[in-house]
């Protein structure tokens, strides 16, 4: 039998990197899959659905609308019946700016969607997973919320409420055997990355180099896709408030270069 059959997978901001990993992971263990996108992303989730064919449906969520949510839990149960997993996944980066710069629209947008977003998806999942007996949550946080990094004190901060909220809402959940977990990516290689988070600017990727890391390159999608199934499967079932971080070393500092260690 497949690992995720008969589970139902709400993954949000499912056609991004990340997103349209976890999505495929889950399809493809045997679970049916929700893919939650905004207006500008909606088609490219009809066209990920429809290629997985069955057990795949695209529904419209803008994760910082509470309406949104409620008709996205409606359509899941409509449409697969119990709903008992839920990846927060959705999220943005802000552009490169200096706090005294940064305009108060850019922090609430970041906000919005980083924090407020997971809070709405906690709030109104929840219910149906009590209804079902049971999920798993799982909220994707940044190895940025283990520090500072100048520059980007929205993303940064929100990266450190979403560990806040995994753990109160761990706590909240726990008796109605409901697990709730963080996965904290280090540089994973996809857009998010390798694209300038606005136009001029240079892109993360030319501020992390690989070559120091323990595990010296970038982390794939599949990797953190690949942990993201092992805390929301029975074999994680005694995992919840755990925050995994998933970095190839990044935050333990320089490693030691090859033949260094011999030689000692």
């Amino acid at each position: 039998m497949p690992r995720f059959a008969d589970q139902t997978a709400l993954i949000t901001g499912g056609t991004g990197g990340l997103g349209e990993s976890h999505v495929r992971a889950y399809h493809a263990e045997g679970a049916n899959v929700v893919i939650g996108s905004t207006t500008g992303g909606l088609s490219k989730a009809t066209e990920l659905a429809t290629e997985l064919g069955e057990r795949a449906l695209a529904v419209h969520l803008d994760v910082t609308s509470e309406d949104d949510w409620a008709a996205a839990v409606a359509a899941t149960e409509q449409t697969f019946g119990a709903l008992t997993i839920l990846v927060n996944n959705a999220g943005v980066q802000n552009s490169a700016v200096t706090i005294d710069a940064t305009d108060q629209a850019r922090w609430d947008r970041t906000f919005a969607i980083n924090v407020t977003g997971q809070f709405l998806g906690i709030k109104t999942v929840a219910p149906a997973m009590r209804r079902a007996g049971g999920g798993s949550i799982v909220n994707i946080g940044s190895t940025m919320a283990y520090g500072g990094t100048a520059l980007y004190a929205s993303y940064v901060a929100s990266k450190w409420a979403t560990r806040g909220l995994t753990l109160s809402a761990a706590l909240e959940l726990g008796r109605d055997n409901i697990r709730v977990n963080t996965i904290h990516p280090g540089v994973i290689s996809t857009k998010l990355i390798h694209e300038p988070a606005a136009p001029g600017e240079r892109p993360i990727s030319d501020f992390y180099d690989p070559k120091p890391f323990a595990i010296p390159r970038l982390g794939a999608p599949t990797d953190v896709s690949a942990a993201l199934l092992y805390l929301t499967s029975p074999e994680a079932s005694f995992a919840t408030g755990t925050e995994l971080v998933l970095d190839g070393g990044l935050l333990l500092g320089p490693a030691l270069p090859v033949g260094v260690a011999e030689a000692a």
